[in-house]
């Protein structure tokens, strides 16, 4: 039998019907506004500490929720209009000298209460005044934008703004205010940057529906009186001060401007306020700057090394203008120009002296890139191409630096550490990258080195080896093939004169009567050149005595018969002797003379004492060019050593004149070096012209025809200006061929058959085979 427990039965469930909404009536709303009322005008009063603010949230949520929140809105609006014209009514009647700290006081206490009555009426703020069915799920939406309402926050800026920032008697007047404090400031007067803060960002704050508040009330007005102000001031101050004095000016003042804006100008001035202050200050007066005669910048270039600080300076300030930093590059390639310009100007200057100003000049300006122009690329070109200019005006420079290295090698390394002498060779060939005629420098170093080698001058070899190495980096080892011949060529004589050497003592130790041996020969030190590596032409050798023609037949023979299939040429203008020459009982000397001059001087052995020879007698007997014999007997007659005396007087020589040796020769030297004088130097000399000379420009145009000539063998056929602009490109390691150069040669080649024009196009060149 089932039995059911009626007491574990649940009950039945009922659902009961929504209580109906009672709605607040008018009266009862307007009661509760009027306590709210109240508190705001307490707050106002600066006692809120005696209100309930959770009551005044509740009175203004009911009010909402009730449907009246139009009603609390423009009862709060009237609130804040009311109490803000009476404000500014007490606002506008305060002096000038108390205005703006008593407009920041009420702008401060209106801060506060408008806070406060916002956490009031924060429910109002966010959802409608009005309840529908949406209430029932939770959805509120809100008040202020659903009614296109300002918030209650901004209601009161608003209201502040025109009652009182925009008051008749308040607004010009504060501005002007504020506008005299900055002016004083900037005269260095102190005011009260905690007031000029408040101001400045109530103008800021009050821009809620336009962001232009600030702009217009203030810093359009502000702007425009900093450009009055800097504009007057730095002509004023310009004309009555150095431009380093300026320079000092302008970067406080710029330091100054750019304070200001985190002491109280809004963020956003910033950039418009830089803009102004480097226009007028830096923009404006750039020109006269470069050019001033009160130390502008080129009088600053000049003194470089003491003025590094104001040249840095003035960089500084030119960086923060991009546009005028061109002219101050402008300016620094045109100073550096005409420095070197003024250089090259001394014509009578010593090509050794010329360089080393050179050098000077450049490390000088180098030095006011690296340093002052914080080490920037367009700074480096401009200054390069100011050098390029000047060093390739003519050949002059290219013959300086050739003779510099010659006294490098001489004796201006001498004693120096790796170190140094790689130092010093890095700035010599910083110089030859700007030269654009290395051809010219290649021909001029080729015969300086010659003499160094032929006349054993050179104090390192290894110095000479790392000149070449840093040659063959700049331009192609085709360039310095025949120069490291000429040392090649240097090295392999000394190993050929030791075994000489060593033959002919074995010869001697043979020799049956040695004393006759030995008075019958010399010693003789032979330099073998190669013919295609020195920049020596063969001559007519003269006729050398019997001793050293013997002993140059010995040599000939001994190397003829090591080196099978070779010929030997006697260069007798270019080598050196050494005679002991016995004037008289007591002057006894050395004498270091040319090869022609011992010729001249031996002859004189066959005479009596005071005999005499024709000049014409010693041309029979030697076979000497008239040229060199004159400028060799002349050197022999200087009165500085006066070995032989001419009987006629003045410097010239005629066949006719007649020479003796001078018996009373007498010198407080043992060896006594008797040097050649200086003739009349060819074309290639560095001191003789300032042009290429003809053999080098004939050289240039074998090799521009050749370099034509090898493009259109690989090409076949090329357009006239590829074919300028590939050649140009080709010979730009030895020298910078001008168009009008290149179309001569392209000319040339066409009346030799080697290419012709196409028949439909004249400036497209074809090759023939």
């Amino acid at each position: 039998m089932l039995v059911v427990d009626m007491s574990t039965v649940p009950k039945k469930f009922v659902i009961k019907p929504f209580r109906a909404h009672c709605q607040m009536d008018k009266e009862q709303a307007q009661n509760i506004w009027k306590s709210l009322s109240s508190a705001v005008t307490e707050i106002y009063n600066k006692n809120a500490s005696l209100l309930s603010f959770e009551e005044l949230y509740r009175n203004a949520y009911n009010l909402v929720l009730h449907k009246h929140g139009d009603m609390l809105y423009e009862g709060v609006q009237d609130t804040v209009y009311t109490r803000l014209r009476s404000v500014a009514e007490q606002v506008a009647v305060c002096p000038d000298n108390q205005l703006l700290q008593e407009v920041c006081e009420q702008w401060k206490q209106h801060q506060v209460t408008m806070i406060m009555v916002r956490d009031i009426l924060m429910y109002m703020d966010r959802t409608l005044g009005s309840v529908s069915s949406q209430l029932l799920h939770n959805q509120y939406l809100r008040y202020v934008p659903q009614n296109k309402k300002m918030a209650v926050y901004d209601l009161g800026l608003w209201a502040f703004r025109e009652t009182i920032a925009r008051h008749g008697q308040v607004r010009d007047r504060l501005r002007k205010l504020l506008l005299e404090n900055i002016r004083d400031e900037r005269l260095g007067r102190l005011i009260d940057h905690n007031c000029m803060k408040c101001a400045l960002y109530m103008l800021s704050e009050l821009g809620i529906d336009s962001s232009n508040v600030y702009e217009e009330e203030f810093e359009v007005y502000f702007l425009k009186e900093t450009c009055q102000f800097y504009r007057s001031e730095s002509h004023l101050f310009l004309s009555q001060n150095t431009c380093p004095d300026y320079l000092k000016k302008v970067e406080s003042r710029i330091c100054e401007e750019m304070q200001r804006v985190p002491n109280y100008l809004h963020a956003n001035t910033r950039p418009k306020l830089r803009h102004i202050v480097e226009t007028e200050l830096i923009s404006a007066h750039t020109p006269a700057l470069i050019e001033s005669k009160k130390s502008g910048f080129c009088d600053l270039l000049r003194q470089s090394e003491e003025k590094m600080a104001d040249i840095t300076r003035m960089y500084a300030l030119c960086f923060q203008v991009p546009a005028t930093l061109d002219l101050l590059r402008s300016a620094l390639h045109e100073h550096v120009r005409a420095a070197g310009q003024l250089l090259l100007n001394d014509e009578m200057k010593d090509p050794v002296v010329l360089l080393r100003s050179l050098l000077a000049l450049r490390e000088k300006y180098d030095n006011v890139v690296r340093n002052a122009f914080r080490g920037e690329n367009i700074a480096q070109k401009k200054v390069k191409e100011a050098f390029e200019s000047v060093i390739n005006a003519d050949t002059r420079c290219a013959s300086s630096l050739v003779a510099y290295i010659d006294e490098l090698m001489r004796s201006g390394l001498k004693g120096a550490a790796e170190g140094e002498v790689e130092c010093e060779l890095e700035k010599v060939i910083i110089i030859f990258r700007y030269l654009h005629d290395k051809d010219v420098f290649e021909v001029l170093y080729k015969q300086y080195l010659a003499k160094r080698l032929l006349n054993q001058r050179s104090i390192s070899s290894e110095a000479e080896r790392q000149m070449l190495v840093k040659l063959k980096r700049e331009c192609g080892y085709q360039y310095t093939t025949k120069l490291e011949g000429m040392i090649t060529d240097i090295r392999f004589s000394r190993g050929a004169m030791e075994k000489y050497n060593t033959h002919r003592d074995e010869k001697k130790m043979n020799e049956v009567d040695v004393k006759t041996a030995r008075a019958a020969s010399c010693d003789i030190d032979v330099t073998m050149l190669t013919a295609g590596y020195w920049p020596i032409h063969p001559a007519i050798p003269c006729v050398v005595p019997d001793v050293a023609a013997s002993a140059s037949e010995s040599f000939k023979n001994f190397y003829l018969k090591q080196h099978t299939g070779r010929k030997l040429t006697w260069l007798t203008s270019s080598g050196t002797a050494e005679l002991k020459a016995i004037f008289s009982d007591v002057a006894k000397h050395e004498l270091t003379v040319s090869t022609y001059q011992m010729c001249i001087l031996i002859l004189f052995n066959a005479l009596d004492f005071g005999e005499e020879l024709t000049m014409q007698s010693i041309t029979d007997a030697t076979k000497i060019p008239h040229n060199d014999l004159r400028r060799h007997l002349i050197s022999l007659c200087t009165p500085k050593y006066r070995i032989l005396l001419k009987r006629s007087k003045g410097k010239g020589f005629s066949s006719n004149d007649k020479l003796r040796v001078n018996n009373s020769f007498a010198s407080k030297l043992r060896r006594v070096r008797v040097p050649l004088v200086a003739m009349k130097e060819l074309s290639t000399h560095p001191n003789s012209s300032h042009s290429v000379p003809a053999a080098i420009e004939e050289d240039r145009r074998h090799l521009c025809e050749a370099t034509v000539v090898r493009i259109m063998k690989a090409r076949k056929q090329a357009q006239h200006n590829d074919l300028i602009a590939e050649v140009t490109r080709q010979l730009s390691q030895r020298f910078h061929p001008q168009p009008q150069f290149i179309k001569k040669c392209i000319e040339s080649l066409l009346e030799r058959e080697y290419l012709e024009r196409n028949a439909s196009d004249a400036r497209l060149y074809v090759y023939l085979a």
